[in-house]
């Protein structure tokens, strides 16, 4: 009877086991999961990965998003061996373990060591609960069974690097290590590794900016411990143990402040924002921007770019001499992206598109002098005229009646859409626009300038300049001939540098707004474009600022930051025109715009007495005459009737004019005349 009763207990034994499985099936499988797409640090990283800047998550915590292939893999073997070593084998609650720290608990009378795996210490903080009651336990089991059915063991593990505490607002292990240590997570030598361990398991007792003891011990007891279980060598245990924990913690980076939050602005759905920047060159530029404004006026602001005109990346941005709120420097402004008054460093592009049009050559003879266009009378900046020059002197010396000269004839209109063509969107104050928009009336960004002067250094072709490393360059538009581009360059690059400067070779202009409220730098060579803005941030003068003392220097020294040889600006196309004065065609010979044909010369004659249409009273002797200008000798003719021939005189009487109107006109040696019409009583 006996014998037959084995077989069917047995049966029953194995079906309730099968139902007690089924039923622990059942409730595994119905366990509501917290989220695990935690909301992490939105991130701004460099052209190579590096992070420039990091925003914190709601409670102002800093948590990074991390995966274990950006880890150090020492770290995760010193990790499982600590804290999980059958991680790997058990399915999300190792009952050994448990078993043991249940024992030793009793033995000792308190705990020795902990029972929980990784993947329970995850449960835990998903859930943000406490250990210590037996039911958040049991929760916390059957949430770590129900993790491990549903994410793979790596994802588990990046659940523990992104969530574990490390002190104050920390957050996983990049935060941790970027607070501390002021690096990434990829490489760690086996003490920072070990105190890493030790941290989150008790993250504000150990913290070392409040209890360095404490924190050494905790580091030093996991190192111990590794070097016991053969982790660790015991050469490398005690060598790890000599080195110093950090006593602070190091504030996040907040570099390109200002260009990482236009990229939050452009796409807020973003986690990570990959940027064309550069972080060392970054790094470089911010700090030269804090040196220059170091001694300055309080008020005073900076901003410049750094881009690759080859390929339209912005390489450095700097948007301010520091990103604050709570400065006089109005540190949170933009000023790459600000509207400003370019002052005189539209004159190449003028000199350029004149180039282009046949008006002028390099060695063009340009005349500086007193003009007036309507009501508007421009003058150079110091109130000087130098007369006759060539272009190429004009340019490297800024005068402003020149460039007008040449801005009449292109046109306003021309000179408006060659600048648009480059993608930048100029702002006229008045929306017209007039010819005081060469000398900088018209409102360009500072990136919006760095991009047109990018465009002349491609020879001509523009390029939109980009700090988005996922966009794709398109070809842009022809605005310049080469030929052209290369000559103004070349203009450029022959400008006298500041005393204590040696960057020969780069093409450079300057330029100083009406009221000294923009000081302005701006040059390239043949592969790189760097602009420089110093000013106030409300448009308030700056009294004594020039573009070329107070930007031009930092734009030689942030060249210098840059690279320490510029690249050429290579040879000039086939198709320019290198020759000088004297071989030019007539017509560039001497500017005189395009109805200089039609125009009285500024050297014929002129009858400068008695002006036209004077009522003069008839004297004995006739009438006296004056005349400037045109060559020798003169023919008189009066109402149509030759006076007189062969005079080499400027000063004549004409004794046959009787009372009444009369016409008097003057013809020199080339033909060329003037007449006036008189009364005399």
């Amino acid at each position: 009877m006996k014998k037959r009763v084995w077989p069917l207990l047995c049966v029953v034994v194995l079906m309730a086991l099968a139902a007690a499985r089924d039923a622990f099936d059942d409730w595994v499988d119905q366990t509501q999961l917290p989220a695990v797409l935690s909301e992490t640090s939105v991130e701004v990283l460099d052209r190579n990965g590096q992070l420039l800047r990091a925003y914190t998550v709601e409670n102002g915590i800093w948590r990074l998003g991390v995966t274990t292939d950006e880890v150090d893999p020492l770290f995760l073997d010193m990790l499982i061996a600590y804290e999980d070593k059958r991680f790997y084998a058990h399915a999300g609650v190792d009952l050994l373990a448990m078993a043991r720290a249940t024992l030793q608990s009793a033995w000792h009378g308190r705990v020795v060591s902990g029972g929980s795996t990784l993947t329970m210490q995850v449960s835990r903080l998903l859930e943000n609960s406490g250990t210590g009651r037996w039911k958040g336990k049991v929760r916390q089991m059957r949430l770590a069974w129900a993790l491990e059915r549903r994410l793979s063991k790596d994802r588990i593990l990046a659940l523990y690097l992104t969530h574990a505490p490390y002190g104050g607002n920390l957050e996983g292990l990049r935060a941790a290590t970027l607070s501390w240590y002021g690096k990434e997570p990829t490489r760690l030598t086996p003490a920072q590794a070990a105190f890493l361990i030790a941290l989150p398991q008790s993250p504000e007792r150990r913290r070392p900016d409040r209890h360095l003891r404490a924190a050494q011990d905790a580091r030093d007891r996991v190192l111990t411990r590794l070097e016991t279980s053969k982790t660790l060598t015991i050469e490398t245990a005690l060598a790890a143990k000599t080195e110093t924990i950090p006593a602070e913690k190091r504030p996040f980076p907040t570099l390109a402040a200002h260009l990482s939050d236009r990229a939050l602005a452009d796409a807020p759905e973003k986690v990570r924002h990959y940027v064309t920047l550069e972080k060392g060159l970054q790094v470089s530029l911010e700090r030269l921007a804090s040196n220059t404004l170091t001694g300055k006026q309080e008020r005073l602001s900076i901003a410049m770019l750094v881009a690759d005109h080859q390929t339209g990346e912005i390489l450095a941005s700097v948007g301010s001499g520091g990103y604050s709120t709570h400065d006089h420097r109005e540190g949170f402004v933009d000023m790459t992206q600000a509207v400003r008054s370019p002052g005189s460093t539209l004159k190449p592009l003028v000199y350029a598109l004149g180039i282009d049009q046949g008006l002028i050559h390099p060695e063009t003879i340009i005349d500086d002098r007193p003009v007036r266009f309507g009501s508007y009378a421009p003058q150079n900046f110091d109130g000087q005229f130098r007369g006759e020059l060539r272009v190429a002197d004009a340019l490297q010396q800024s005068l402003n009646i020149p460039v007008v000269l040449l801005a009449d004839q292109i046109g306003p209109a021309r000179i408006m859409s060659a600048m648009q063509k480059t993608g930048a969107a100029p702002r006229l104050p008045s929306g017209k626009a007039g010819l005081a928009m060469v000398l900088g009336g018209v409102g360009l960004t500072l990136e919006e300038l760095a991009q047109i002067y990018a465009m002349q250094a491609r020879g001509g072709i523009a390029i939109d300049l980009t700090w988005q490393a996922d966009v794709e360059q398109k070809t842009g538009t022809r605005v310049l001939s080469r030929a052209a581009s290369w000559q103004v360059g070349h203009i450029l690059s022959g400008i006298s540098l500041p005393s204590g400067m040696s960057q020969r070779g780069l093409a450079f202009k300057t330029g100083t707004s009406y009221g000294h409220r923009d000081a302005w730098a701006v040059g390239y060579d043949g592969h790189h474009v760097i602009a420089v803005w110093i000013g106030r941030p409300d448009g308030t003068p700056v009294p004594g600022a020039f573009g070329g003392d107070l930007a031009a220097p930092v734009l030689f020294e942030a060249f210098q930051y840059f690279k320490p040889k510029l690249d050429p600006l290579g040879p000039p196309p086939p198709e320019t025109l290198m020759v000088n004065a004297a071989a030019l065609p007539l017509p560039l010979q001497r500017f005189r715009g395009r109805n200089a044909v039609f125009e009285t010369a500024a050297d014929a004659p002129k009858l400068a007495f008695p002006p036209d249409g004077a009522r003069l009273l008839a004297t004995t002797k006739g009438l006296t005459i004056k005349v400037k200008n045109g060559e020798l000798p003169y023919s008189v003719l009066t109402n149509g009737h030759l006076a007189a021939t062969q005079v080499h005189h400027r000063e004549m009487t004409l004794s046959e004019i009787g009372k009444g109107a009369s016409t008097v006109t003057i013809v020199d040696a080339q033909g060329r005349s003037d007449r006036v019409s008189v009364w005399l009583e």
